[in-house]
């Protein structure tokens, strides 16, 4: 298996392709590119962490990592992983990781250009086809998938605590009381530092979570419970308002 850290150098190519089959629980430490990263995940879910918070690829999305940035990847499940390395200065990418959904052809275009030789400066064909990946990933979506950390002392150890725990019901009272902070200026930090309320990055929290254990098959009503919903419905409901669509549908598409 090779050092994720080690691929992507500056070379007169515009792309290099690397591909690897991760086990479940794998992390690759923390480590920049010098290039531009679109990570891919064929199967299984990827997590990408930096500094400022987390960004979950389920199967069949993919993730915009900019040059330079400090970041770490974690496997849930066996992840089958394929990721293609721009030169730096590609216009278009956002200047914090992004998670797009991956059309067919986006999907199809990815596939092909993991067979690009590494040796060789590519042919006007391969040119073509990292064009039209190019012009189809501009029109993606973007995903719902990035959890923000709060910068505050006391909020982030909130936010870390639940991200350990996501099923806990404190309540924004309690958690205030623990870290040393007034409910308002806990929600205030939130808030400010993530765009988000409280109640609405715990459910982003959640929902992050409960996503590699929905991919691996694990039945909605475990995982509903587990993360401190009142009912599978409950769950369900909420996944639909957040995602377009039911937790099931959403992997089967």
């Amino acid at each position: 298996m090779s050092k994720i850290g080690q691929i992507g150098e500056i070379s007169p190519a515009p792309l290099r392709a690397f591909a690897a089959r991760y086990p479940a629980g794998w992390r690759t430490g923390s480590h920049s590119h010098g290039r531009t990263q679109l990570v891919f995940a064929a199967a299984g879910v990827v997590t990408v962490a930096t500094a400022g918070g987390s960004w979950t690829v389920p199967p069949q999305r993919a993730v915009w990592v900019p040059a330079g940035m400090v970041h770490e990847l974690a496997m849930h499940g066996a992840v089958e992983l394929r990721s293609l390395y721009f030169l730096p200065m590609l216009p278009g990418v956002p200047s914090e990781p992004a998670v797009l959904s991956v059309t067919p052809l986006a999907r199809e275009l990815i596939l092909r250009l993991m067979e690009l030789p590494d040796e060789a400066l590519p042919s006007q064909g391969w040119t073509r086809l990292i064009a039209a990946l190019l012009d189809e990933l501009k029109g993606a979506a973007a995903a719902p998938l990035h959890l923000p950390l709060p910068a505050d002392p006391r909020a982030r150890r909130v936010a870390e605590a639940l991200v350990a725990e996501p099923g806990s019901g404190r309540r924004l009272e309690q958690w205030a009381a623990r870290v040393g902070a007034s409910p308002r200026t806990l929600l205030r930090h939130f808030k400010q530092q993530t765009g988000l309320g409280f109640a609405a990055w715990r459910q982003q929290a959640r929902f992050l979570a409960a996503l590699p254990r929905l991919a691996a098959g694990e039945p909605v009503t475990l995982v509903a419970l587990d993360l401190g919903y009142d009912s599978p419905s409950a769950f369900v409901s909420a996944f639909r308002k957040a995602f377009g669509t039911t937790p099931g549908r959403y992997f089967r598409r």
